[in-house]
């Protein structure tokens, strides 16, 4: 039903917008709409990386690798892989939620996002390039501890622990 609302409440918004300036809300929905093409593959490769994944890994493999069984081994072996891989936020949450939904636990969800968003190991040679090497390693090495905290008091907010 929230999302009904919101739909609605954009709507309003929108024709509101429309009647009071025609072209600029015209303009405003060819860039959004340019940046829902820009974006759209990128989205589609990886939810179907991680839909064909999540049909070669059943929800047992999935539990014992990263579940809430897994305990820190989980949380570590989420943190690094979050660490490594370039995925933008409005792909990480869907896919956190897919693997929530396929016996991934919370605290390695939560490691597994919050690396994944603030850890750039990928995008360290570009950061040193205007930070430098030790402000980049710093940040990274602080990012990377801090989702463990993260993890943890997912851990004990949910019941993971």
């Amino acid at each position: 039903m929230g999302n009904y609302i919101l739909y609605a409440v954009t709507l309003i918004l929108l024709v509101i917008s429309f009647l009071k300036d025609e072209s600029k809300t015209k303009n405003a929905l060819k860039k959004a709409w340019k940046s829902f093409e820009n974006i759209l593959p990128e989205f589609l490769g990886v939810i179907m990386l991680v839909g064909i994944l999540l049909a070669v890994l059943n929800p047992q493999v999935i539990s014992a690798v990263i579940g809430a069984e897994s305990g820190w081994f989980g949380v570590i072996l989420a943190a690094l892989v979050g660490a490594v891989t370039l995925i933008p936020g409005f792909v990480a949450f869907p896919t956190a939620a897919m693997l929530l939904q396929n016996g991934a636990g919370y605290m390695q969800i939560g490691a597994f996002v919050s690396t994944l968003m603030m850890v750039g190991i990928v995008t360290a040679p570009v950061e040193m390039k205007y930070f430098g090497k030790k402000l980049t390693i710093a940040r990274n090495v602080l990012a990377f501890i801090f989702s463990f905290l993260v993890a943890y008091i997912i851990g004990k907010v949910v019941g993971g622990i």
